[in-house]
């Protein structure tokens, strides 16, 4: 028996009892105080009913790509897991654009951001920083629609971050679309057709919010939900993130579940020195932050005795909040677009797909679709199919499912839990242009290319064997003295391409590598004459690859690299080859190249 466990027998473990709360009459919503005193909640709260807006003030946002837009931050009444009545705070963002009718909302529920208080995305987006998932953002904007995002309960009012209480959550990503309609001459309809849209922790608080939305907002006009990279079953997903690169993940919710349940959670008792530290810790960093410090960190290492994920879980109290938090109990009274990554590291591709069979055993209308990639892949990938996925439902257009797929299930691709933290870059689709300086000629790299290698962020390692690179035969053109002239090129990669890959704290992904290659021009194409030759570089051609950027480039066109390097001189080229090698040769070749996952597949 551990010290802690005789503690705890003497502790009250009550769960706390829902409140009812009457609705009064609702003050009109006032301009917020400037600062940090506008995240500070006026105590006691107004009177009002669930997604009120409290008061509100303009803001700008850093969104690259995006459209005009005019922006606030609000706070608003919402409830907590228990039922009792909380402040929340997030933000608003109206595209100037006119629409035709009433302008539709995307409630967008954010993935994890880290538990301090300026990772709140209100908080970045207002302070002109551009969160991993503002490409999201931006796609949902450049339809015309609103996007509305929660800070969620606790991060930003002094409370502190109820990470993972699911239904909190979704909550208060129900009440911001309300509260966002308050907002004085903002231009939105609570009746307008509205969708809601989250990744990871935000596939969590969509799905919490699909699944409550028929009892705690009954009138609101939803069409649809997509919710990627589900957390359905925590006992599986915290067992996967045990010991993992994700580690700081299960740290969080730990932390988020005792604040929000702090009877039924005891994290004082069950913690020793080093996980009471680390609770604090969590308080002060964002994701990547947490992600970096406690990677492959064993929750054994923060309790009482060393006691074991499986010895906490045992807990009858601890095992009802984790059993709280599963989804699929529920009906979805409006159609889903769920997707997973096959090869997600952090959250079990079986329990996101145990959680798509739930909801259409109840009915649910769902769409499943399949990623190749990892989890951050995933994410970013996704945003195309998910925002037509809403626009098609917003059209009124009758919603796909694959429910009837009676398939075994999909066989996950990740390591295993407590492996590496991996992107297998298995066949991604490999694009780019190849410059040729004194040649003022460009060569594009064919569709149908294909890059496989493997980035390894713990071992801090890429790699693509001879033969990751496959591209095809393709035809080109260069010039040659003034004179247009067709080409058939070959490139071949001669050696393995190794280098380097990290994620710092900021979220960006460093990634740089050499692949040795040749070039090699089959014919050329003179004046209408085909001319066959074997004309080819003497020794391998250098491409460096190098990347440096926010890891959401991985998975949505943006993992792009552009390098300049020498060509060795040609041979076999017959009379053209001492011209070629003069104008080829040169240092200031470029290479751009871009790596793109493929497509889905539904399941």
């Amino acid at each position: 028996m551990y010290r802690w466990a005789s503690r705890l027998a003497a502790v009250c473990l009550p769960a706390v009892a829902s409140l009812g709360l009457a609705a009064a009459a609702h003050a009109a919503p006032v301009a917020g105080p400037s600062g940090d005193a506008f995240y500070t909640p006026p105590s006691p709260l107004p009177a009002g009913a669930n997604g009120d807006l409290i008061w509100y003030r303009s803001t700008s946002v850093n969104l690259p790509g995006a459209p005009a837009a005019k922006a606030w931050t609000v706070l608003y009444r919402s409830t907590d897991s228990n039922g009792v009545a909380n402040a929340v705070t997030g933000t608003v963002i109206v595209p100037t654009t006119a629409v035709s009718g009433a302008r539709p909302i995307v409630s967008y529920a954010f993935g994890t951001q880290g538990l301090a208080p300026r990772c709140a995305p209100s908080r970045q987006l207002s302070g002109g920083q551009a969160t991993y998932e503002g490409d999201n953002i931006v796609a949902a904007l450049q339809k015309g629609w609103a996007v509305v995002g929660t800070d969620y309960a606790g991060y930003t009012t002094g409370k502190r971050p109820t990470y993972l209480a699911g239904k909190s959550e979704g909550n208060a990503v129900l009440d911001i679309v309300k509260a966002a309609t308050q907002i004085p001459s903002v231009g939105l309809s609570y009746s307008a057709k509205t969708a809601v849209w989250g990744y990871s922790q935000g596939g969590q608080a969509a799905s919490f919010a699909g699944e409550n939305k028929a009892t705690y907002t009954p009138s609101m006009n939803l069409q649809g939900v997509a919710a990627g990279g589900v957390p359905g079953d925590f006992f599986a997903s915290a067992r996967n993130l045990n010991g993992s690169y994700g580690a700081a993940f299960l740290l969080g919710g730990v932390v988020g579940l005792a604040n929000e349940f702090p009877n039924q959670v005891p994290f004082d008792l069950v913690s020793n020195a080093a996980g009471k530290a680390a609770r604090e810790d969590s308080y002060t960093k964002c994701v990547f932050e947490l992600l970096n410090k406690y990677r492959n960190k064993n929750i054994s290492e923060f309790t009482e005795a060393n006691a074991s994920l499986d010895d906490l879980l045992a807990i009858q109290s601890v095992n009802q909040v984790i059993s709280s938090q599963a989804l699929g109990t529920k009906a979805i009274p409006a159609p889903v677009y769920q997707y997973h990554g096959q090869a997600d590291e952090f959250l079990p591709l079986g329990q996101a797909y145990a959680t798509k069979k739930a909801w259409c055993a109840k009915g649910t209308k769902v769409q499943f679709d399949l990623y190749p990639s990892e989890h951050i892949a995933t994410q970013t990938q996704a945003a195309g199919p998910a925002t037509t996925w809403i626009a098609n439902r917003f059209a009124g257009q009758a919603a796909p499912t694959n429910c009837g797929n009676n398939a075994p299930p999909p066989v996950s691709t990740a390591p295993p839990g407590g492996g590496d933290f991996v992107v297998n870059l298995d066949k991604w689709q490999l694009g780019g242009t190849a410059y040729l300086d004194r040649l003022s000629s460009t060569l594009y790299i064919p569709s149908g290319s294909t890059f496989s290698g493997q980035a390894n962020i713990t071992k801090n390692t890429l790699y693509a064997p001879v033969g990751g690179v496959s591209i095809p035969t393709f035809n080109g053109q260069i010039s040659l003295a003034g004179i247009k002239v067709g080409v058939k090129v070959t490139i071949t990669q001669l050696s393995a391409l190794q280098g380097t890959a990290s994620l710092d704290d900021n979220g960006d992904l460093h990634l740089a590598g050499n692949l040795g290659i040749q070039v090699k021009i089959r014919s050329l194409n003179l004046f209408g004459l085909q001319l066959g030759t074997d004309c080819k570089t003497r020794y391998p051609v250098n491409v460096p690859y190098r990347y440096d950027g926010p890891v959401s480039g991985i998975g949505n066109g943006k993992l792009v690299s552009s390098t300049t390097t020498n060509f060795s001189e040609f041979t076999g080229c017959g009379v053209y080859g001492p011209l070629l090698s003069a104008l080829a040769s040169a240092p200031n070749n470029r290479f751009t190249l871009t790596l793109n996952p493929p497509a889905p597949k539904p399941y």
